[in-house]
């Protein structure tokens, strides 16, 4: 099914809009699962109706998390109103009212720990997930361009919800950096010289077609491999596999000894988040370097340190016993 004229038809009008190919999987997969749901029928002969079964269905049988149904949303949408032309209007469907659970945080001792025992390539990117609170997608992405060593600062493009913003980057990584962006050079130098550069964003490739011989094009952290564009022939060198730094992360957590929380890579941002809390930086500066466009997201990690109230304490800390 996923050869199919129709979904061949899907990609390319995501790919026309310059979604990122992580957002063409997930709108694919929503797309795939709804079709699923009603029996194979074919989306153009379905509608406003049958999508909000779909999304009924996901908070009544599914018992998902409202982001995720919201995800599904997004991509039904895209299908009925760009690729069919066929406008949903009001859905009025039942939002799923599974909340979000408390995100596992480390203490600055079992950051330590762990970042303790990696090295090398794999010891940066995880200091600059907990340093700078980045998704593991958005740290992985950074190109030359993106490091400012004079001013420690990154610049996230295209992140969640395709915003860019600008973080902070500790000046300790400066060293480890420069290092990075030296050897990141010398690859893109040798792939050069056989006509292969780091992959370009959406439609920068034809607009600038020498653009990937321009250093601040190349990744920080190039793949060890070369791939091909989609629907396409031209080879080029994508950043890092997110799956090797699971793989790194979860050899370092059993090595750390930490067995009583799960722990994934993003459990950096998470941490970040909540020790720049808890060491009294206002909520706004977080949600801005963190990148949500609603402070609500942000204050969850106010209830991870028990600050759910303007920083209100127990009465019990006020007595002398």
């Amino acid at each position: 099914m996923s050869q199919s004229p129709f979904l061949i038809k899907v990609r390319k009008e995501i790919r026309l809009r310059g979604y990122s190919i992580r957002t063409e999987k997930t709108y694919i997969y929503w797309i795939k699962q709804y079709i699923y749901f009603h029996h194979y029928k074919h989306p153009e002969i379905m509608g406003a109706e049958e999508v909000k079964s779909y999304l009924s269905h996901m908070s009544e049988n599914r018992s998902v998390a409202i982001n995720t149904q919201k995800v599904a949303l997004n991509a039904l949408v895209f299908l009925y109103h760009k690729v069919l032309n066929k406008p949903l209007g009001d859905l009025n469907f039942r939002y799923a009212t599974k909340q979000r659970h408390i995100p596992t945080v480390l203490s600055k001792t079992e950051v330590q720990k762990i970042i303790s025992c990696t090295s090398g390539r794999n010891k940066t990117i995880f200091k600059i997930l907990y340093g700078s609170g980045l998704r593991l997608n958005e740290c992985l992405r950074l190109r030359i361009q993106d490091i400012d060593l004079v001013q420690h600062s990154l610049t996230i493009r295209d992140g969640k919800g395709n915003k860019d913003r600008v973080t902070l980057l500790s000046p300790s990584l400066k060293m480890e950096l420069e290092q990075l962006i030296d050897k990141a050079k010398k690859t893109q130098a040798t792939d050069n010289k056989q006509g292969i550069g780091p992959s370009l964003p959406h439609g920068l490739c034809k607009k600038y077609p020498n653009g990937f011989r321009q250093h601040k094009w190349m990744y920080i952290f190039p793949s060890s491999g070369v791939c091909t564009y989609p629907d396409s022939s031209t080879q080029c060198r994508h950043h890092l596999h997110d799956s090797v730094i699971g793989k790194a992360l979860r050899k370092a957590v059993a090595a750390s000894g930490i067995t009583d929380k799960r722990i994934t890579c993003h459990t950096f941002r998470h941490s970040f988040a909540t020790h720049l809390l808890q060491d009294g930086r206002d909520i706004r500066t977080v949600q801005e370097l963190l990148g949500h466009n609603d402070v609500k997201t942000t204050q969850i990690y106010t209830h991870v340190i028990g600050l759910h109230y303007a920083g209100a304490s127990s009465p019990l800390d006020s007595l002398d016993l």
